[in-house]
């Protein structure tokens, strides 16, 4: 039976909420970073572990949400993921109160945990719940909200974690018991916006225990007996599970280093750049969402895609070798072209997979672990060198690689 045109719009009005709630949590890493490394003065490799603990949950978790959706449905997976994403926000009580860093890394890979879920539901979801000739439209629109919660989670976020505090100077002056009650009171600022955000994700789990979802049915079932090698035939797929580690990989290093980037190369105190990270980064990204889609209609992906990694190549080049301000708005720039990468580079791989579609879609999300190991290269590289500004050699080598995709990496070979 034909799910009701209410019903459905309420489904996909929740559905969308997921979008702007994952986007939000997300984007709240790029404030925990500079904050865990002051508050368990942490080497810069070492606050790379936040992104490692969030993205290692992807690659670990994609294929058990893939199983959970397939054998229970939609709103199982949903809920599953919802009450992950809410144990692991409120572990950020205990973890505070504990002053383990490591506490914290385990609550943030739960959240990601159900986060993996998560998407793996809401992406389908969303573009199978009407109309399919207006399917890439729905998820579009759903998917800016993403860009939303880029916007604002920086900005509510510093006001609500990235504490004044003491200066450096201050706590290298304090004795070890003062500097550990000081450091203590700066990392319990996480308690309140973690556990208000664990709250409402509970309501919203709440909401969609008791409502009933559209049952969605996708046709046909992938051929049996395929494997993984089998489907890795597909030379274009593989190309775009190796764009997509480098791509992820290269987003991570670009917005979750971007305050201490900031802070480093211009000078600007942490809100100031958090704020930078927001009203630059996050709606330069949502606003090169709505231009890539538009000219699209007039390039071909491909070739903006190779254009844009192209773009993103020489802005780094400038974020490491300017001064001043320059740095800042180049890594702005930076955001603007990554925004059509994801999209773009997962449709190009599944492109032709017939039977392998499934496969190979879980496989280019499972690529996003270069979310979890490229951002300690760049990590270890601004340690070794005392300049955080050379650990963007890392995102350049991944858009040059990207950008080889889109000129010829893409094609479709037999």
């Amino acid at each position: 039976m034909q799910p009701s045109s209410n019903s459905t719009k309420f489904a996909f009005v929740m559905i969308t909420s997921l979008f702007f709630m994952w986007g939000f949590v997300h984007n709240l890493d790029p404030i925990l970073i500079p904050h865990l490394k002051k508050s368990f003065s942490l080497s810069t490799l070492q606050s790379s572990l936040v992104d490692s603990a969030v993205f290692i949950a992807y690659f670990l978790m994609a294929l058990p949400a893939g199983f959970i959706m397939k054998k229970y449905g939609y709103k199982a997976g949903i809920i599953t993921g919802l009450a992950l994403f809410a144990i692991g926000s409120f572990m950020f009580i205990p973890a505070a109160n504990t002053q383990q860093y490591f506490f914290f890394l385990g609550a943030l890979f739960i959240i990601a945990c159900g986060l993996t879920i998560l998407e793996t539901a809401a992406n389908p979801y969303a573009s199978l719940l009407g109309d399919p000739s207006t399917a890439t439209q729905r998820l579009n629109f759903a998917q800016s909200f993403n860009g939303l919660a880029a916007t604002l989670a920086p900005i509510i976020g510093a006001r609500m974690i990235l504490t004044q505090g003491n200066s450096d100077e201050a706590l290298n002056a304090m004795d070890a018991a003062t500097r550990q009650v000081a450091l203590a009171s700066e990392a319990a600022s996480v308690k309140t916006p973690y556990f208000v955000l664990g709250c409402v994700i509970v309501l919203i789990a709440a909401i969609f225990a008791f409502i009933k979802l559209p049952e969605i049915k996708e046709e046909g079932e992938t051929a049996p007996g395929k494997s993984i090698m089998h489907t890795l035939r597909h030379k274009h797929l593989l190309g775009a599970v190796f764009a997509q580690f480098f791509y992820v990989g290269a987003q991570v290093c670009v917005f979750s280093f971007f305050i201490l980037f900031a802070v480093k190369s211009a000078g600007i105190d942490k809100i100031k750049a958090a704020d930078y990270l927001g009203w630059g980064c996050g709606m330069a990204f949502m606003i090169g969402r709505f231009v890539g889609t538009f000219v699209m209609r007039y390039i071909a992906p491909p070739k903006l895609l190779a254009f844009y990694s192209f773009m993103n190549v020489v802005l780094c080049v400038v974020a490491i070798t300017a001064h001043g301000m320059i740095p800042v708005y180049a890594v702005i720039g930076i955001a603007f072209f990554m925004s059509i990468m994801f999209p773009t580079i997962f449709s190009l791989g599944i492109k032709d997979l017939g039977s392998d579609t499934e496969l190979g879609s879980s496989l280019i999300i499972m690529s996003i672990v270069g979310g979890a190991l490229l951002p300690p290269i760049l990590g270890i590289i601004s340690d070794r060198t005392q300049n955080i500004q050379m650990g963007y050699i890392v995102p350049l080598v991944c858009f040059a690689f990207v950008g080889w995709f889109g000129w010829k990496g893409h094609v479709v070979r037999e």
